[in-house]
């Protein structure tokens, strides 16, 4: 039986990585997905492509998810296309490592506003759908950064507390009307920001993992459905670690 049958879901940052495995696993159960990127790339196109071969309605939007109008606006456009969202996942993220004594304000500026500001925007924008349906499931992509920090990623890991404590606060808002909220926590996840990493740390990574091995996006898209689905529905406010067991 597919889990996600018949389901709208939205998926924000996923032309790539974890969010382009979440699409495509939401895809395969039964889920019309409407996933955003900063513009409909060729890997965009892709995905598209992949989810419309499934058998299901897959539609790539071009959008800012740091923007809060241009949010509001695809927002709008997507429930007018698909008809409701049932399901919401916040991924869109991006990395600008560096110590705090070389951070730069743009730096810091920049990775919150596309981490968390993405998260208030894209919840704002399809909250007043998932209220009126009563039901909803919204999850919100954080990692285990956001729980246990880490030097040089000052940054980053603001952004990822930030969603969790946004995450917690959502779920006690929304409970009451069957809108669920969650949090996923990625650890070391191989994708194509983390490729460029050094082999030894790598190698380090790995190291710390008791699964020793990093984690894939199937790996990630996994938990996400769990939690999109109706096996979840008495599971709000939780912060999922997928880590293999490292250490946060």
């Amino acid at each position: 039986m597919s889990l996600l049958k018949g389901k709208n879901a939205i998926v924000t940052g996923a032309a790539r990585g974890i969010g382009r495995a979440i699409a495509i696993r939401f895809a395969q159960e039964g889920a019309n997905v409407a996933f955003t990127d900063l513009a409909v790339d060729d890997n965009a196109k892709e995905v598209e492509k992949i989810i419309n071969d499934s058998g299901v309605k897959g539609k790539a939007y071009a959008s800012d998810a740091s923007s809060f109008t241009e949010t509001a606006k695809v927002v709008d456009e997507i429930v007018k296309d698909f008809g409701t969202v049932d399901i919401l996942v916040n991924n869109a993220g991006i990395t600008m490592d560096t110590l705090l004594m070389r951070m730069t304000e743009e730096q810091w500026d920049k990775v919150i506003n596309i981490n968390l500001k993405s998260v208030f925007n894209f919840t704002k924008a399809v909250q007043m759908t998932m209220l009126k349906q009563r039901s909803g499931s919204i999850i919100n992509i954080s990692s285990v950064v956001g729980v246990s920090g880490n030097a040089g990623q000052a940054n980053y890991s603001a952004s990822k507390a930030g969603i969790i404590g946004f995450t917690k606060s959502v779920a006690r808002e929304l409970g009451s009307r069957n809108v669920r909220c969650n949090a996923v926590a990625p650890g070391y996840i191989i994708t194509e920001m983390t490729d460029k990493l050094p082999e030894e740390v790598k190698k380090q990574w790995e190291d710390q993992i008791p699964l020793k091995r990093g984690g894939t996006p199937e790996d990630v898209a996994d938990a996400v459905l769990f939690l999109a689905s109706d096996l979840s529905s008495y599971v709000t406010g939780q912060v999922l670690g997928v880590c293999g067991g490292m250490k946060t």
